[in-house]
């Protein structure tokens, strides 16, 4: 990690930096250093704009990048272990190496935005604002952006290098290439989230800021970190989650909404309707009709002789997902007719997901879809208040909100699911009932295994995933999965770099 964070932080995008080496004696006239560069309070912006576009990127949190996410869980993954060396693969089948080139890209990116954030907060200073509660909310975005990437680090890797300032020299580079514990990463992510909560950021952001984060989505996103500390941390179990159920009520009593069944499901995904519907709290956006900012989600999803999801023609097989989570769906589950479809072609008879689609003119017949990537929603704010409040013994509670979710789904409220006997075997505790229901509700939304992680240690995990049948799992091997894969390996090229502060994560 050394040279990596060392590049990113001198060549951060929108022409922030350039790198100097004495024994060039060279300048590159058309450059601007971070030094010269923060002159005005559009500087500021236009570096933050570049902040967010950084979570574009399929190696960081964009719509592509389910192979991180919802590939290493039991809801999609590949039945090709050739392409590309068969490193995405490793992933879902529970093989990877440290020396995998898409993991070492994922580490990577997710290190460069922090960058880019750390790089505004380290000069930010500079600049004179007309208006002080600009220079905040600037502030605050930069910091919301390092803190959902370091969420992203410390759920995937554990321990990982702790970096809050712009990195000039080698010396300090060195100085700042260590492995911190978990809970120094999520102290920090807390506070920077917090921060905003102290920023004049609106409650929800208008039409024109759709893509910003607003006072909505920082209290929601302290909600799942809470959440996330009580089940991961050893320590302030009860606290956590108390500040859990603080932060997540605090965003569902912001909505502008009665109730979730106002929302139709369909609706949530529906690109015409991206900029007002009242769930959304958090999305990355994409451009319809732009060749270089569109969503490709849908085009890449269809299968060969579909048209439902695009007008781009299809090839392949689309979003591949696994026959287990086809079993999981209830009978008559909306969120199944709407999320997934069989493909009868010739030659593709499989199942592909159809739950984001833009086969409007506009998206033409190259794809170039109009699909936001949602990261925050509604639906996971009112679940996640029904995990917590199962998690604290307040089950009565947890199952009103559980409710919310099935009532707009037109399922049977859970009082009566439960006398079901298919759905009592499947789900026999109110746990595993919250946790089939966000599996169905926020399938393919890059959420699953951080349910997964987050729900059942890592012995548990196994016993969980080893008891799914082989036959709905595809060709990636359940029997591969050990304790080990809780976390990630760390890059290869990061611990040889340092094997003493970059240590590598048991089982690896």
């Amino acid at each position: 990690m050394k040279k990596y964070i060392l590049v990113s932080a001198l060549s951060v995008a929108v022409c922030l930096s350039s790198c100097k080496k004495d024994f060039l004696a060279q300048t590159n006239p058309n450059a601007v250093t971070v030094e010269n560069y923060f002159k005005t309070e559009n500087d500021v912006l236009l570096a933050v704009n570049g902040a967010y576009q950084s979570l574009r990127s399929s190696n960081t949190m964009g719509e592509n990048s389910g192979l991180f996410t919802d590939e290493r869980s039991d809801d999609t993954g590949r039945n090709d272990n050739q392409s590309n060396a068969g490193e995405p693969f490793q992933f879902n089948d529970f093989s990877l190496l440290p020396s995998n080139s898409y993991l070492k890209s994922h580490w990577l990116a997710l290190y460069q935005s922090i960058t880019r954030a750390n790089v505004i907060l380290s000069n930010i200073d500079k600049v004179t604002f007309t208006n002080e509660a600009n220079k905040q909310n600037y502030s605050a975005e930069a910091k919301f952006i390092r803190a959902i990437m370091y969420f992203e680090l410390v759920r995937k890797w554990g321990a990982v290098p702790l970096v809050t300032k712009q990195l000039n020299t080698i010396d300090e580079v060195k100085a700042s290439t260590f492995r911190v514990p978990e809970a120094d990463v999520y102290n920090q992510i807390v506070a920077d989230l917090k921060d905003g909560l102290n920023s004049s950021l609106p409650n929800f952001q208008p039409e024109s800021g759709i893509g910003r984060v607003s006072k909505a989505a920082l209290n929601a996103y302290l909600g799942k970190v809470y959440l996330t500390m009580a089940a991961t941390l050893p320590n302030n179990k009860a606290e956590n989650l108390t500040n859990a159920n603080t932060y997540l009520l605090a965003a569902y009593n912001m909505r502008t909404f009665g109730n979730l069944s106002e929302i139709p499901y369909s609706q949530v995904f529906d690109v015409a309707k991206k900029t007002t519907c009242k769930e959304l709290l958090f999305q990355i956006v994409y451009k319809q009709g732009d060749i270089n900012y569109s969503s490709s989600i849908a085009a890449n999803n269809q299968a060969k002789g579909e048209t439902i999801n695009s007008q781009k023609a299809s090839t392949g097989i689309g979003g591949n997902l696994k026959l287990d989570l086809v079993n999981e769906y209830e009978t008559a589950d909306l969120r199944k007719d709407f999320s997934i479809k069989y493909a009868n072609d010739a030659t593709v008879k499989d199942w592909f997901i159809t739950k984001f689609r833009d086969a409007s003119d506009a998206a033409t017949k190259n794809g170039y879809g109009g699909n936001d990537c949602i990261l925050m929603r509604y639906a996971d704010v009112i679940l996640m208040l029904a995990e917590v409040n199962m998690l604290q013994g307040n089950d009565a509670v947890a199952i009103q909100y559980l409710d919310m979710v099935r009532a707009r789904a037109a399922m049977p409220l859970y009082a009566v699911a439960k006398t079901d006997a298919t759905y009592a075997a499947k789900f026999p505790t109110l746990k595993l009932a919250i946790l089939h229901e966000r599996r169905v509700e926020l399938a393919f939304e890059h959420q699953r295994w951080f349910d997964l992680i987050r729900c059942f240690t890592a012995t548990e995990l196994v016993t969980y995933l080893k008891a799914k049948p082989q036959a709905s799992y595809g060709i990636a091997k359940l029997a591969n999965v050990t304790t080990k894969d809780r976390y990630y390996p760390i890059p290869f090229d990061e611990v040889k770099l340092d094997p003493v502060k970059m240590y590598q994560n048991p089982g690896y």
